[in-house]
């Protein structure tokens, strides 16, 4: 006889709510362990979720192939099995334990389906059912009996209330006797109060609705002297901050502006090095027919000059005095190894910048755009600046800025093949160069 697990020859079995809970719970947990061919069709698109939401989302579908998948329900039947490896022998031996949890005997029974699984499914059912009715008329013998102790209880304090009433009502009986003879004698003496209080209160409620006015204008008064207060002060804070910024910025960009033209002098002078003469502008004015040479020569220069993506014009242009150059970070790394990570890309260009700056000489800033990290400080990092834009502001914007931060006259190069960057450094007075003249450099070492 085949002792594997036997199909059931009915329709699909009919579970507690509670064993049919049990059984999702179960397969939800399996599912995310199944690969595609073990998957039925209908669960393969939650197959992804985490267990608890292919449970509450899939609870229907799961049930579903438990009853028609085989190949399902015995990947959920084994790892049944492994959680109760005891119950499960006893269960494929064709035995029902006494003292196991009606639940699990039929979830099992419902999943191995060796012989006469119905059978054991009907047992389980029968004393869930008469489980389930013992504990309701046990619940509700013990709600009555609860009832019944609250009711004394509520009794008893009743009637406590009742006797320390009527001790109170002859206590104020006797009071009301005295103040009924009291009362007949101020009567007269209370209807001309009456009519005094009513006076009273009348203009007394005329005061006070002129103090509240008088309160509440003098409280709007107050409100508006703090809040002009503050923003007196505010603008007061604000333009000694203005003054103190915009005087420090001046203050670095007339003093870096200073530096240059001390260091280009100082090169020139070394470079030159040409003897004392005597010789003044007027001495030399060129002879006639002599400007054609010169236009002649100077078509010859310009026909030697660098592309503008060679590294050695770059390098001829880091080596000025007091050179900055700015790197538009994702614009070099995207074209020059795009293939790696973003955080790889910045890793592999800030390092191939520090020798550079090193060996030039040259202040250093590379941008990146903030979008895809999170916010971070300006850093250095062996010699260079790296610099993150703002949210909301590209790092295209972000250069842009730092350009016009430079004084007019310092050597500006800004490594960028956007277009709208190079126009827009190039009115600000800065040298756009191409990406790959940057690559190329760099990877000349």
């Amino acid at each position: 006889m085949d002792d594997g697990p036997q199909e059931s020859s009915g329709g699909p079995a009919v579970l507690p709510d509670g064993v049919r809970r049990q059984l999702v719970e179960l397969g939800a947990a399996v599912l995310g362990e199944l690969e595609d061919a073990e998957t039925p069709v209908a669960l393969r698109r939650v197959r992804g979720f985490a267990p608890a939401r292919r449970a509450r989302v899939a609870a229907t579908p799961i049930g579903v192939a438990l009853e028609r998948e085989p190949l399902f329900r015995q990947r959920v039947a084994a790892a049944w099995r492994a959680l109760h490896p005891e119950l499960a022998a006893v269960l494929e031996a064709g035995e029902v334990p006494p003292a196991a949890d009606p639940h699990t005997v039929l979830a099992g029974a419902y999943l191995l389906r060796r012989d006469g699984w119905e059978e054991v499914a009907a047992a389980a059912a029968a004393a869930l059912a008469h489980d389930g009715g013992d504990r309701a008329r046990h619940r509700e013998q013990q709600d009555a009996v609860h009832e019944l102790e609250a009711t004394r209880r509520e009794l008893a304090r009743v009637r406590a209330a009742l006797e320390t009433a009527t001790a109170r009502a002859a206590a104020l009986d006797e009071e009301v006797a005295g103040l009924r003879r009291e009362l007949r004698r101020h009567r007269s003496d209370a209807d001309r109060a009456r009519a005094a209080a009513r006076t009273a209160e009348q203009a007394a409620q005329e005061v006070r609705a002129g103090a509240l006015a008088a309160t509440e204008r003098a409280r709007e008064q107050v409100e508006a002297a703090d809040k002009a207060v503050r923003a007196a002060r505010e603008r007061e804070e604000h333009a000694r901050r203005a003054a103190r910024e915009g005087r420090s910025l001046a203050d670095v960009r007339a003093r870096l502006l200073l530096d240059t033209i001390v260091d280009a002098a100082s090169g020139l002078r070394r470079e030159l090095a040409l003897p004392p003469t005597a010789l003044r502008p007027a001495d030399l004015e060129s002879p006639a027919g002599a400007g054609a040479e010169d236009a002649a020569a100077a078509d010859a220069v310009r026909a030697r000059a660098l592309a503008g993506d060679d590294p050695a014009a770059l390098d001829n242009l880091l080596t000025l005095p007091q050179a900055h150059l700015l790197v538009d970070g994702y614009n070099v790394t995207k074209s020059a190894y795009p293939a790696l990570p973003l955080v790889e890309q910045r890793r592999r260009l800030v390092e191939g910048l520090a020798p550079l700056a090193a060996r030039t000489g040259a202040e250093v800033t590379c941008v990146f755009d903030g979008a895809d990290v999170d916010a971070r400080p300006t850093s250095i990092v062996r010699g260079v600046r790296v610099v993150f834009s703002e949210p909301g502001v590209t790092a295209d914007e972000k250069i842009r800025r730092l350009v016009r931060a430079e004084p007019r006259g310092r050597v500006v190069v800004v490594v960028s093949s956007d277009g709208e960057v190079a126009s827009g450094v190039r009115a600000s007075g800065a040298r756009p160069v191409a990406s790959a003249a940057l690559a190329r450099l760099l990877a000349r070492g």
